[in-house]
């Protein structure tokens, strides 16, 4: 009955280890082919745990690459709004230049004449010669 027992196990062993193949009756050719089966399926176990450790591995950095790149995106939308805030405060702030009327208008009952830009003065872009003072007193004698 105990012979019976083990010889229905090593059947069945054969029918998990070699599906298809003719029935070898011989146990040490079916422990074998069940040890055969057994170490393929370790070494397959190995590098489906190694290739899942890579994976893990790749997946910690591109976290950490996207929580890198959200924080660059709410830095640069920080900045962005502080730029945008910036722009407005000076847009509306009142001009240091005066206004000047355009050339010839008439200002209470002034007509003032314009010369060059508004605000900009443009004795800066005259040759040296015409800007030079130091003869006035003798080319130009003072009006008593």
């Amino acid at each position: 009955m105990r012979r019976d027992r083990l010889n229905d196990r090593f059947m069945e062993l054969w029918s998990i280890v070699g599906p298809g193949m003719p029935l070898k009756m011989d146990k040490a050719v079916i422990l074998s082919d069940a040890v055969r089966v057994v170490s393929q399926l370790q070494e397959e176990a190995q590098k489906l745990r190694e290739s899942s450790e890579n994976l893990q591995e790749k997946i910690n950095e591109l976290k950490a690459e996207k929580n890198e790149l959200r924080d660059e995106k709410q830095r640069l939308k920080a900045e962005k709004d502080s730029i945008e805030q910036k722009l407005i405060a000076l847009s509306s702030q009142p001009s240091f230049l005066p206004a000047f009327p355009s050339a010839g208008q008439v200002v209470g009952s002034k007509l003032v004449p314009f010369m060059g830009y508004p605000g900009v003065a443009m004795w800066q872009f005259l040759p040296p010669a015409a800007v030079d003072i130091s003869q006035d007193h003798v080319l130009r004698p003072p009006v008593a």
